[in-house]
């Protein structure tokens, strides 16, 4: 009886929302509120979204906090991570997804571990591209890790770790030391705490899963989260909570999404990720090209055509089923810094891409509350922007 009652019910939601969208064709919004950022930037050939997104969000911090606005070296956290990644994972004996992909609690790690830099100071490009490409080093650094896991004496050389610096020197650029900035010297921890001036202690990772109990911390299994960063878990309604208290607060977040989906349609002229209620899973993998290849007539059938149409009801065991059947998956980073409403006043977050300006809305697109509320991996927050009743329940202080 549930099941029939919804079938009718988006039966004339949808009736509604055709009939309106013959003379609202295509999907109009309108800004509710939209928090300052930095500019897009670009990512290019190489699965780094996870730093871009984090510097992206906590660039944003500084600006929430009156600093002046700086842009971060994505690449300067990338080189970091991969280091402190291959060591784990020789030290584990190959037993340790080795990729570029990362996440958002990488990029607190590096700034807490390292420091950070401006982005004019460490451009990671040294291998002859004026944009990431990271085919080569990926394969080169895995394989070099691999080779020394599988070396024939019984214990590790003393030369493997510089080795490994000077691949990553060598395609990345060297640790720098120190560097100028508006005049002054710096060293990358004295830039993190003299400019950048963030506490990381102060920024929590959220998710929400049942297969560990609410208001604990986990490690959430994907093989991104390598450094086995602990998320505390939420209820999805207490999840969603946080983030609409956040952006109304003044808060952006980073946001870690599955994408690969039908309703990730965010180039033109849609420029946006929503659920609908009819959505077979026809695409996979976190490439750009393999996320939006799809002709728009193989979409389904009127989720865009004519704009909003019915989205799906999102449950708390929805959210799980998709996990724990790789549906849902740690494709893509980005950061969520606002909100809107389309012409038939359904809610969406603002998310900041960086794939460079690649849709007429300057590298941005709208997702809606059902695709956040279903396809959100976690998020990272400054612990303030929780709501005070959530906060208590996970003993943050």
């Amino acid at each position: 009886m549930k099941k029939i009652t919804s079938f009718i019910l988006a039966c004339v939601l949808g009736f509604t929302f055709f009939a309106g969208a013959q003379n609202n064709a295509g999907y109009h919004f309108t800004d509710i509120k939209r928090l300052p950022t930095t500019s897009v930037k670009d990512q290019a050939r190489a699965g780094t979204c996870w730093s871009w997104s984090g510097v992206s969000f906590f660039e944003s911090e500084m600006m929430r906090m009156g600093k002046d606005s700086v842009n971060l070296a994505a690449m300067y956290v990338v080189r970091q991570a991969y280091y402190d990644k291959g060591v784990k994972f020789v030290r584990l004996h190959g037993s340790l997804n080795f990729a570029v992909g990362g996440a958002f609690g990488d990029v607190m790690h590096v700034i807490r571990e390292y420091g950070i830099v401006p982005l004019d100071a460490y451009q990671g490009l040294e291998y002859g591209e004026p944009t990431h490409a990271f085919g080569e080093i990926d394969a080169v650094l895995k394989g070099y890790v691999t080779g020394v896991v599988r070396n024939d004496n019984k214990r590790l050389s003393t030369a493997w770790k510089s080795g490994y610096r000077g691949i990553l020197d060598a395609y990345l650029g060297g640790d720098p030391a120190s560097f100028t900035y508006k005049g002054k010297q710096y060293t990358p921890k004295s830039f993190a705490g003299e400019v950048v001036g963030l506490n990381m202690d102060d920024y929590v990772n959220l998710t929400s899963y049942t297969h560990h109990p609410f208001y604990t911390s986990f490690a959430i299994e994907v093989p991104d989260n390598w450094l086995w960063e602990l998320s505390y878990n939420l209820p999805v309604d207490e999840f969603m909570a946080v983030m609409d208290n956040a952006i109304d607060k003044g808060y952006t977040f980073a946001w870690g999404a599955d994408v690969s989906e039908q309703g990730f349609l965010t180039r033109d002229p849609h420029c946006v990720a929503v659920l609908p209620v009819a959505d077979p899973k026809e695409m996979s993998g976190a490439e750009i090209a393999k996320w939006e290849k799809l002709p728009n007539t193989q979409l389904t059938a009127g989720a865009f055509k004519n704009g909003p149409a019915p989205e799906k009801e999102v449950t708390q065991e929805m959210r799980q089923q998709e996990f724990d059947n790789y549906l849902t998956t740690d494709d893509h980073g980005m950061h969520v810094i606002g909100k809107a409403k389309d012409q038939f006043g359904n809610p969406y977050f603002i998310v900041k891409n960086s794939w460079n300006k690649y849709n007429k809305i300057g590298g941005y697109f709208y997702a809606s509350y059902p695709f956040v509320k279903s396809k959100t991996l976690n998020i990272i927050v400054h612990k303030d922007a929780l709501p005070k009743e959530i906060r208590k329940k996970l003993g943050i202080k």
